[in-house]
């Protein structure tokens, strides 16, 4: 202990101050506390807690309102509650008439951000309320034939296998069909004999992000499991989705299933549409969009669910920054900013680089009918909005010099284009609301 005492003499403490300095309230206070506490007091600060997510008061105080408008629109996820589910009246119309009556196989398309997912999310749900066993699963790059569907055949009991009786010992256990599969990859006859004792209920499997799945390999796989499994009159039916603007560029090898599928496209939204997408939010968040607010968005928008949400999200978060639950049109137009720099972070410098070269030679005016052609179209640009060109250039010289922004779409019957990276259209589009909205203003 004397050595210790010595330790601290010699750096000028004593073993006393030593052990009562924490508990002290007199020690020194550098002259620069208060400068510190006062920056930290003016940092952007978090608006509620993170207990609070979930609150269960019923206030309708702005507070309140800003937590509940963070599950009311949700831009960056999909919807998987058929409550909060705006439109597409007709698409689930036709893709259940699909799988029920006619029992065919479906591919959903269209661009990214148009809803397939959130389609998706409420088949599942209405389908297993009809008693359908459904698996959803979402492909990527090394999706791999034998893995997803061992793993497929692992969520399905043998209770619905035609060779076991429902007491017997393999059921009570609680097999699965993955347990009749043999180790070691799979074919597709092995995948459809199996498929093929399923008995007492129908199966739907859905394969959403199919493009992302870069293997042909894969793809003609898919293609003989979907004939094999029609022409067998199997009790399996797949849901097909991806990003693509036909249906031939997002399933290869389709002549041979062609007449075993339907190919249907995800439209934009209608105003109608857009505006039940608004009103749903509305009553879950509490908030209220006058009509002028509501008619900017539906028209900035322009039929995309994922800008409609985004809008109307962050026009309430500009409405409760001022401590109101009514949003005026005021706060779509500082959305419309907020948006537009949202998506702009999101775009690859090369696209951004390029834009900016074309606005400079004063060919902005190409670049916004190009992004209203792919808005409208499901990503494909055809080659009149092509030919369209402040510098007055034809087609071919135009493609030219935009080839650095848009690539030909494979197979497409009227040598159609698209943009190279998803985001471009969106990012233009809305650098156009946000230019038009200063030019109402000035």
């Amino acid at each position: 202990m004397a050595s210790l005492s010595g330790f601290f003499k010699i750096f000028g403490r004593t073993s006393r101050h030593w052990e009562t300095e924490g508990e002290s309230e007199n020690f020194a206070v550098s002259p620069r506390a208060p400068v510190a506490d006062k920056r930290e007091n003016s940092l952007p600060q978090f608006r509620g807690m993170a207990s609070e997510l979930s609150p269960r008061s019923r206030d309708k105080g702005v507070s309140q309102v800003r937590m509940r408008l963070r599950t009311a629109f949700t831009p960056s996820q999909p919807v998987s509650d058929v409550r909060k589910f705006a439109g597409r009246t007709e698409v689930l119309k036709t893709l259940i008439r699909s799988i029920e009556d006619q029992q065919l196989h479906v591919v959903l398309y269209g661009e990214r951000g148009i809803g397939k997912t959130s389609l998706l999310h409420v088949l599942a749900e209405l389908s297993r309320k009809a008693r359908y066993i459904v698996r959803y699963t979402s492909c990527g790059e090394g999706t791999d034939f034998s893995e997803i569907f061992r793993t497929i055949a692992g969520d399905i009991p043998l209770l619905y296998h035609a060779d076991y009786d429902p007491t017997s010992e393999a059921i009570e256990r609680g097999g699965v069909l993955a347990d009749l599969l043999p180790p070691g990859p799979l074919t597709v006859s092995q995948i459809s004999e199996m498929f093929a004792k399923v008995s007492n209920t129908r199966v739907i499997i859905i394969l959403d992000e199919f493009d992302r799945s870069e293997s042909e390999v894969f793809r003609r796989l898919i293609a003989e499991l979907v004939k094999n499994l029609s022409d067998r009159a199997i009790r399996v039916q797949l849901v097909i989705a991806g990003v693509a603007s036909n249906l031939t560029e997002l399933i290869a090898h389709i002549p041979s299933i062609r007449r075993n599928i339907i190919g249907l496209p995800v439209p934009p939204m209608n105003e109608d549409e857009v505006r039940e997408l608004v009103m749903i939010g509305e009553a879950v968040s509490g908030l209220s969009f006058d009509e002028a607010a509501m008619e900017r968005i539906i028209s900035v928008s322009n039929g995309s669910p994922y800008l409609a949400s985004l809008l109307s999200q962050h026009a309430g978060l500009v409405a409760t920054e001022r401590n109101a639950v009514e949003v005026s049109r005021v706060d779509v137009d500082l959305a419309v900013d907020r948006t537009l720099y949202e998506i702009e972070l999101r775009m690859s410098p090369h696209t951004l680089h390029f834009i900016a070269q074309l606005e400079r030679q004063n060919r902005g005016a190409l670049l916004q009918v190009l992004a209203q052609a792919a808005i409208s179209n499901g990503g494909r640009i055809d080659g009149e909005a092509i030919a369209l060109s402040a510098t007055g250039k034809g087609g071919a010289a135009q493609v030219a010099d935009l080839a650095q922004l848009i690539e030909a779409i494979p197979d497409d019957p009227g040598d159609a284009y698209r943009f190279r990276e998803e985001g471009a259209a969106l990012f233009l589009w809305m650098q156009r609301a946000a230019a038009n909205l200063k030019a109402e203003t000035a």
